[in-house]
């Protein structure tokens, strides 16, 4: 396969084709990211307008009944019903393309002229590396957030114990890594590729750091430092995905594995852990 087999046109198409691609990118983002978005920045301002934002907590990841069995039922359904707009972006990927929408992402568990096992090992490896460093950040970003009084206490774990807990926030976990990069890293950088972004030397980061104020903006009910954090968050792995898009590789899957381990990693922390961990204060 050569370099540039996986690169999307960097002309500017034909009115017809730009009209599709934004209706596509709103559909998307209307019924996932960019409707959690606009959320956050609602609870933001509701937030303001209480009282200071280092005096308030946001929880996540909550009881949805106080019956046992009917919680975990709807756990379960919120969560499989979250990963039907990363279908929808998959499908169309694939009715515009024509294309295997897991390959052109990089979402599977093959890389091209390599073993599955070759695969795993790189996508395993380079996620835990991009955990490592991320989730070193976010510890940083949190604190000093907290210090400085513009980001809420966050208790990253509500649920009740029961049997089922634990797996339960490794499935939301999964959830956040799928739902997160297949869209925002993947389906948006395939779709403003076409559209004509990323020209010109600079080009590139109009369409990193779009996807990065994406991403730091449905976390704004968290409080300013969550946003400025998942910005930063969002700028380095938009800018390794792209790397491997220049290379006719693009990877969204060690993305996938990285934000799926950060998110366990605080989940299930927090609910084993609890406050001894010190989140939540």
């Amino acid at each position: 396969m050569s370099r540039t087999a996986n690169l999307e046109p960097l002309h500017a198409p034909a009115r017809a084709e730009r009209v599709r691609l934004w209706v596509e990118i709103a559909l998307v983002l209307g019924l996932s990211l960019g409707k959690s978005a606009v959320y956050s920045v609602v609870s933001l301002l509701d937030k303001l307008t209480r009282a200071p934002l280092g005096e308030q907590t946001t929880s996540m990841n909550g009881s949805l009944s106080r019956r046992p069995g009917f919680d975990l039922t709807y756990q379960l359904l919120d969560v499989s019903f979250a990963l039907v707009p990363v279908a929808l972006a998959l499908y169309l990927l694939f009715a515009l393309t024509g294309r295997n929408p897991f390959a052109l992402l990089g979402f599977g568990v093959r890389r091209p002229n390599r073993s599955a096992g070759a695969s795993i090992g790189f996508d395993v490896g380079t996620g835990f590396a991009l955990f490592l460093a991320m989730g070193v950040g976010t510890l940083g970003v949190y604190s000093a957030g907290r210090a400085l009084g513009v980001t809420t206490a966050i208790v990253p774990a509500n649920l009740d114990e029961h049997w089922w807990t634990i797996p339960v926030l490794l499935l939301s976990a999964i959830r956040h890594g799928v739902l997160e990069e297949v869209i925002v890293v993947g389906f948006l950088f395939h779709h403003l590729r076409r559209l004509g972004w990323g020209r010109g030397a600079w080009g590139p980061w109009s369409i990193i750091l779009a996807s990065a104020l994406l991403r730091g903006s449905y976390h704004l009910y968290q409080g300013i430092g969550p946003f400025l954090g998942n910005v930063a968050m969002g700028i380095v792995f938009g800018w390794f995905y792209r790397r491997g898009v220049e290379r006719g590789q693009p990877r969204v899957m060690p993305l996938v594995v990285a934000h799926t381990l950060l998110d366990a990693a605080g989940f299930v922390g927090y609910a084993l852990l609890g406050s001894a961990i010190g989140i939540g204060t």
